[in-house]
């Protein structure tokens, strides 16, 4: 195995005995990584600020976690050093490492190059990644091919958010900030959506596009590209690959094509036509419109890696979905709880249409925690119409991800609700989770539904909620 770091050098390496010690272990990919070396015959250790979400599977593997960071974490063992997108370069484990002149790669690096000895099923897009990617690496579980895969979510089926299998695929979520997935190689590859997001790290949404279309260009020459047919961002980006490209959606010119669907308390059923040709009948258990896309893509990606008809219908059927994706948190006193990771206006109105088809609630309440204020700064107007189906929003302070200036944080929330409030829309201001757990806890009544949305801490109040009207 070849690994370059970041100076440019290169190394060979064997995985079987590599001591590997990631920084910012805790993230999913990250954490996911970890466990395919450690099931690959690796040796990991790693940090992280706090505990996190399978850190005792982990150690239980046998890797040696350590919360903080310090040069006295970097083990003498250690022969390659992966840093996560978030760590900073005067980490103190950083600085150690390259004062020890050890290889260092970002994980998406560490990604490619494991790709780069498997069958690469890449899943990118703006929306849908995580789901796709573990609805795609369960139909190839169900079809007998024994998927390695990697995607940043936790899925209680499929054993986590990563895992090691004994057939040739590696099934991975590729994502696009900081430009990740430029490290992937794939030979089958997705774009399900292109909109604008992560603008931080790309200047605006033509940059976006440019980034897609060297992903795409970066499929290996046997592969097949498929791309969602009513987004012409994607078509753009398909212009560069130099492969195969089929399309997904509901129009008959889609290659793979969504016919008659209908939906059975938000989950869709319909059949599966592949150029005008019926191949099954599709009957999903996890809710929302949007799904029946996800649901194609990973279909037509199964098939692609030689997965029989049969296993692909019954894999669609009984896929459970995953962590914070529409996640049914409890039932207590006629309430329901459900927590949801969307955090972009796009995620945000298909999430409530899924929920009020599945639920059909009397009330439907949303705690929208906004992640990151130049994100909510930028798509102000776009948050606040995406809450259409919303009855009540409490909306507390952005998660700062990368910001820390508390007055930045509660102006970028603030002036949401007012711009909600401007809309017509029901939504209330307040700093804390503590706060909207109170005012919940004093409000919602019998046939309710509370979700929980973002990518931030926001979970706990659904968790609060549970512990004390789920009783």
């Amino acid at each position: 195995m070849v690994l370059k770091a970041l100076d440019g050098s290169v190394g060979r390496f064997s995985v079987d005995g590599l001591h590997v010690h990631m920084i910012g272990i805790g993230g999913c990919g990250m954490s996911g990584a970890a466990r395919i070396l450690l099931g690959l015959g690796g040796r990991v250790s790693g940090s992280d600020m706090t505990p996190f979400d399978g850190m005792g599977e982990l150690v239980a593997q046998g890797a040696t976690v350590h919360i903080g960071h310090a040069a006295a974490h970097l083990p003498d063992t250690a022969s390659l050093v992966v840093i996560s997108a978030a760590i900073p370069y005067d980490n103190p484990e950083l600085l150690y490492a390259r004062e020890r002149e050890l290889p260092v790669l970002k994980y998406a690096e560490l990604l490619g190059i494991v790709m780069d000895q498997l069958e690469g099923v890449a899943v990118a897009g703006t929306h849908g990644k995580t789901t796709t990617t573990a609805m795609c690496a369960h139909l190839f579980r169900t079809s007998g091919l024994d998927p390695s895969f990697v995607f940043g979510a936790t899925s209680v089926q499929l054993g986590g958010g990563s895992g090691l299998g004994k057939g040739p695929h590696l099934v991975a979520e590729s994502c696009e900030f900081d430009r990740s997935f430029l490290h992937l190689r794939p030979r089958l590859a997705t774009i399900l959506n292109i909109e604008p997001d992560h603008l931080d790290c790309y200047r605006d949404i033509d940059d976006i596009v440019d980034a897609f279309g060297t992903f795409a260009s970066h499929i290996r020459p046997d592969g097949i590209l498929l791309i969602h047919d009513a987004d012409a961002r994607a078509h753009d980006a398909a212009r560069r690959a130099r492969v195969r490209v089929e399309t997904f959606g509901f129009t008959a010119d889609a290659d793979w094509r969504a016919v008659d669907p209908a939906a059975n308390c938000g989950c869709y059923s319909f059949e599966i036509h592949h150029r005008g040709r019926r191949l099954l009948q599709a009957r999903l258990a996890v809710a929302g419109k949007h799904n029946v896309l996800n649901a194609l893509a990973a279909a037509a990606l199964a098939h692609h890696a030689g997965a029989a008809v049969e296993p692909i219908a019954e894999g669609l059927s009984s896929f459970a979905g995953v962590h914070r994706r529409m996640t049914l948190r409890g039932k207590g006193a006629g309430v329901i709880i459900v927590d949801d990771y969307a955090h972009h206006p796009t995620e945000i109105r298909a999430t409530l249409e899924a929920a009020r088809g599945q639920y059909q609630p009397r009330r439907l309440w949303v705690v929208f925690q906004p992640h990151q204020y130049a994100r909510t700064k930028h798509f102000m107007d776009e948050f606040a119409g995406s809450f259409g189906l919303a009855d009540e929003i409490i909306i507390p302070d952005v998660y700062g991800a990368r910001e820390t200036d508390r007055a930045v944080l509660s102006q970028g929330s603030e002036e949401l609700v007012f711009r909600i409030l401007l809309r017509g829309g029901h939504a209330c201001y307040m700093s804390s989770l503590n706060q909207a757990i109170e005012h919940l806890i004093k409000n919602v009544t019998e046939g309710d539904l509370v979700m929980t949305m973002g990518a931030g801490d926001v979970w706990k109040v659904a968790d609060e909620l549970v512990a004390r009207i789920c009783r």
